[in-house]
């Protein structure tokens, strides 16, 4: 198979829609433009919201991108806990809701850094396959801790067990630990923003200069 073509060479922001794989976006936009595409941090199938892709020659600059800060804004169901800390996984428990006051302490001690296992139905590695393989073939394993840093943590509503948060975080957090620690999982996560770029200028048609894209990193 030849090389994949260097040019166009940027960066381009994409507006995912719930359903696709993050890989599945990188191949289209690679069958599109004909040149060789990259990403600088995935989505789960179920999310939605900005990806951040490097085209051609601009791959070689993924390491300035992979480590930025996100954004998302995420609903939680308090209620219950699934297999996956999502939709798409079986529920495991259901219980009642806390209290707001309750909620609020909670949140609380998740704020700065924090240790929290990484879900089962995640693209890390065990043992070199990717966790949510052995998931799906139904073995079980004792997920890793990551230190995660959660920059901001806002608590924009709580109705009939279902939060609603606002959350900058350090790249390589899992959304997902963060419901399951609060005791519920993720019915709904939008990444709005990757460092400095936002999904309001997502445009899969556009593409970012790399000096351009570099500059805005300063």
């Amino acid at each position: 198979m030849p090389p994949r073509a260097l040019s166009p060479s940027g960066i381009l922001l994409v507006d995912k829609p719930p359903g696709p794989t993050s890989f599945a976006i990188v191949a289209a936009t690679r069958r599109r433009t004909g040149a060789r595409t990259g990403h600088a941090g995935t989505l789960d199938p179920f999310a939605t919201g900005l990806l951040l892709l490097l085209s051609g020659a601009a791959t070689r600059l993924q390491p300035h991108f992979v480590g930025l800060d996100k954004r998302y804004v995420t609903e939680i169901d308090l209620t219950t806990r699934t297999s996956t800390g999502d939709t798409e996984g079986e529920i495991v428990e259901e219980h009642d809701p806390p209290a707001r006051s309750e909620l609020e302490e909670r949140l609380e001690g998740l704020r700065g850094a924090v240790e929290l296992p990484i879900p089962a139905a995640s693209a890390v590695k065990i043992d070199g396959e990717r966790a949510y393989k052995l998931y799906r073939r139904g073995v079980t394993v004792e997920m890793p801790v990551r230190r995660m840093q959660i920059h901001e943590l806002e608590l924009e509503a709580y109705d009939s067990g279902v939060v609603r948060l606002d959350l900058v975080v350090s790249s390589g957090t899992y959304v997902r630990s963060i419901a399951e620690t609060l005791g519920g999982h993720c019915r709904a996560l939008r990444r709005t923003e990757i460092g400095p770029f936002s999904v309001d200028e997502a445009d899969p048609e556009a593409l970012i200069p790399p000096e351009e894209a570099l500059a805005r990193l300063a």
